[in-house]
């Protein structure tokens, strides 16, 4: 008789949860969306999917296929139309083309001359680099193509009705994409540009002038109305001449617009206006939703014979969907004492403006119940202007140094610009990991009313401790599933670099809530990692940097946080809210972040074991909402949740409005809940995500997103902006457990904050 073998780990692959139920709570609203209702037949074939290759008259590949290999196939099908037996295809512009019935042959080869194809071709007088900057001629000629189709696979149509009742295979979302490129290759052959996930008709009955020199566009994409910039202008701003122009508002509109000058034909981007003043304002935007019945109906989907063969329809109207309006939770304010201050001009403004500044700031102050004390003023010499922004911030500070060596608690810098002023990196670095000191920068405009001092107010209070918007379940006993039991709620995000640079590590910021049971209080973790990788890698890990310096990673960080301002209490819940990911990375999220936090709770203890909520919270979706009452469309209430017909039949995720929509048609955030070991119920995480909206501490009214994760977003903008300063590259040259590729010289390592300033909202 065999022993029995020992026991294996076996890992569980993580895939987001199903639904567990709907909520209920709140005021029902009838709502409008832009979804359209696609409906199935009962057709039980086959979408039979072929490969393709194009390839020009002498063999070499045809590469960026696009528009020319939409052409192709359309000229292989009108040629070829007896030898494909009449098959329609499904062609998505690139490799993949699909069939609702077999080809003749699994490999079939066909030769075919487009007439007019454009390709580009320098002026034989340029330099090899002088084309860089100039736009490339255009050519027109015919061409000879070859074609190879192959066959690839067979894909159930029915598994698309599977899957709207629940029902997922590994054929649902294969079947659903060659919907989609159905979809898509019709919009192809009516002229629409097709952008991403998106497309556009070029059809001008499908603008709609919505004033100041703007034309609205279905999807809420805008143009410029053609014509002359001052033309533009003038409507822009509603004005008859010149002299009455904003000059702010004109430099911020035209800003990166293309323009052709009519003497030499050559075209330009607006950089900026020689106006030195600082500008505000911008037109405002609605959807006009009738123009969007209209291009669906231009679309023309009915008479497509590819859906038609498939039995598949589209309702023309509008989904009418059940909301419900949650209410606005009960807020509190906490104003702190501000004192030992010193505003540092960096500007143009001289003594007696200063004060005059300060004195308008500390009224406002008083207003909200912040007492503010004289402060102290450091103003920049006229002749280290002239010197590095690294240098001019040295300068200043060894001057408050001298006169003040013990420090000061908090330091508001006047930068000479509003955008992109080149001493903002240096300045934060400076004073975020060396002289553990808080600050907030600003730029003196033309007009500062209460309103500005009011939102400077917020930052300033905030970054000192105080509370802007504190909701009255953390000052009273509650039985909302955060206050029962000690809670640590984290915001996840990471920014990146600029397309195509690929030099430029990204940024992975995480922020903690502290002082449980508080949720509106919050501190952040920063890490660089390799360029453009989404999933953080530095959340848990055991290294040594090359300074000698341990880093176990930024969870652990945030939990002995959490621990020594919670009275001593390790959290039993945790829960995660994920942004900037899409849902082919939802798995990602689960398998490798939410196991590095595992791992670094049973670093800590290893008998620990929380339970955990992780969300996924989308910005980047198309999905809008309506009010449609006699005749007016208007946005939805502040606080509208939907959780039916336009969400996953079977995943767990609901829209949440929770901000109101003063300019434009607001956009709600998509909530995807990937996992709940705590079981909280639809209800309950609803009314904790709207109340996490509230207490963001740079406004007192809702915004869009929950509050932790706009601050992770904050913080890695905020630390990203002096690793791009000059210097940073020098003094920041370790690895930081990012991977690096041929060629790389590692990651550089973001340097560690000061104690004080970490433990500060100083991302606000």
């Amino acid at each position: 008789m065999e022993s029995e073998p020992a026991k294996k780990k076996v890992a569980i692959a993580r895939v987001p949860m199903a639904r567990r139920g709907l909520g209920s709570k709140g005021q029902k609203v009838s709502i409008q969306t832009n979804h359209f209702k696609v409906n199935i037949g009962s057709f039980d074939g086959h979408f039979f999917h072929y490969n393709v290759s194009l390839f020009y008259e002498d063999d070499s590949p045809v590469d960026g296929k696009g528009f020319v290999g939409r052409r192709v196939i359309d000229k292989v099908q009108e040629t070829y139309s007896n030898e494909l037996a009449g098959n329609d295809f499904a062609y998505d512009g690139q490799k993949s083309l699909f069939a609702l019935g077999p080809l003749p042959s699994t490999i079939l080869e066909f030769t075919v001359v487009l007439e007019n194809v454009r390709s580009n071709r320098k002026d034989g007088n340029e330099s090899p680099n002088e084309h860089d900057g100039k736009r490339l001629k255009r050519v027109y000629q015919s061409k000879t193509f070859k074609v190879e189709i192959s066959f690839a696979s067979k894909v159930p149509i029915q598994a698309i009705q599977n899957a709207l009742h629940g029902q997922e295979s590994e054929n649902s979302q294969e079947a659903l994409r060659v919907v989609d490129i159905i979809l898509r290759q019709n919009a192809a052959r009516q002229g629409c540009l097709l952008v991403r996930q998106s497309f556009f008709q070029n059809n001008p009955t499908d603008f709609a002038d919505i004033g100041d020199g703007v034309l609205s566009y279905v999807s809420t994409s805008m143009i410029i109305q053609p014509g002359p910039v001052e033309n533009f202008l003038k409507s822009n701003q509603n004005v008859n001449d010149f002299s009455s122009l904003d000059w702010h508002k004109a430099k911020r509109m035209v800003k990166n617009l293309r323009i052709k000058v009519r003497t030499s034909n050559q075209e330009y981007k607006i950089t900026g206006l020689s106006e030195h003043k600082c500008f505000h304002g911008g037109g405002k935007l609605r959807m006009v939703m009738f123009e969007t019945l209209e291009a669906l109906r231009n679309c023309n989907y009915g008479s497509d014979p590819m859906l038609r063969a498939c039995d598949v329809t589209i309702n023309p109207r509008f989904t009418q969907v059940e909301g419900r309006v949650l209410p606005a939770p009960k807020e509190l304010v906490k104003p702190v004492k501000i004192e030992q201050w010193a505003v540092v001009n960096f500007s143009e403004l001289h003594g007696r403006d200063t004060s005059r500044l300060v004195q308008d700031l500390t009224k406002s102050a008083e207003k909200k119940g912040i007492h503010m004390e004289v402060p102290f003023m450091f103003h920049e010499k006229f002749e280290n202007r002239h010197l590095s922004p690294v240098l001019r911030v040295d300068n200043i500070f060894k001057e408050i140094i001298a006169k003040h060596p013990k420090g000061l608690r908090f330091l508001l810098c006047l930068l000479p610009e509003r955008k992109n002023s080149h001493l903002y990196g240096p300045w934060k670095r400076k004073t975020l990991t060396e002289l553990d000191v808080v600050t907030q920068c600003m730029a003196p405009i033309p007009k500062m009313n209460d309103q500005y001092f009011t939102n400077l107010l917020l930052k300033i209070n905030a970054k000192l401790g105080g509370l802007n918007s504190m909701l009255a379940i953390e000052q009273a006993p509650s039985n909302s599933i955060v206050s029962q039991v000690p809670t640590i709620i984290l915001g996840m995000d990471v920014s990146h670099g600029p397309l195509g640079q690929s030099d430029v590590p990204s940024i992975a910021a995480v922020v903690s809530s502290r002082q449980w049971p508080l949720i509106s209080r919050y501190r952040a973790s920063v890490r660089t990692q390799s360029p453009r990788v989404e999933m953080i890698d530095s959340l848990f890990n055991k290294k040594v940097s090359e300074k000698g310096v341990k880093d176990e990673g930024v969870i652990r960080e945030l939990l002995l946080d959490f621990y020594s301002s919670s009275g001593k209490r390790r959290p039993d819940q945790i829960i995660i809210f994920r942004d900037g990911v899409s849902e082919s990375q939802f798995n990602q999220v689960l398998e490798v972040e939410l196991q590095q936090i595992i791992e670094a709770c049973k670093f800590l203890e290893d008998d620990w074991n929380p339970k955990f909520l992780v969300i996924v919270a989308q910005k980047n979706h198309h999905t809008r909402f309506f009010q449609h009452q006699q005749g007016s469309t208007r946005n939805v209430p502040p606080g509208t949740v939907i959780d039916n017909e336009i969400c996953h039949p079977e995943k767990n995720d609901f829209y949440l409005c929770a901000h109101a929509g003063v300019i434009g048609t607001s956009r709600p955030t998509h909530y995807h809940v990937l996992l709940d070991q705590i079981g909280i119920s639809a209800d309950d995480l609803q009314e904790l995500v709207h109340s996490l909206s509230y207490v963001y501490q740079r406004s007192t009214t809702a915004i869009s997103v929950v509050a932790p994760v706009y601050y992770a977003h904050l913080a890695a903008a905020q630390m990203g902006s002096f690793m791009k300063s000059e210097g940073a590259s020098e003094t920041s040259s370790s690895s930081n457990g990012g991977v690096t590729v041929p060629g790389d010289v590692g990651v550089p390592e973001m340097p560690r904050l000061t104690d004080n300033v970490c433990n500060s909202m100083f991302f606000c």
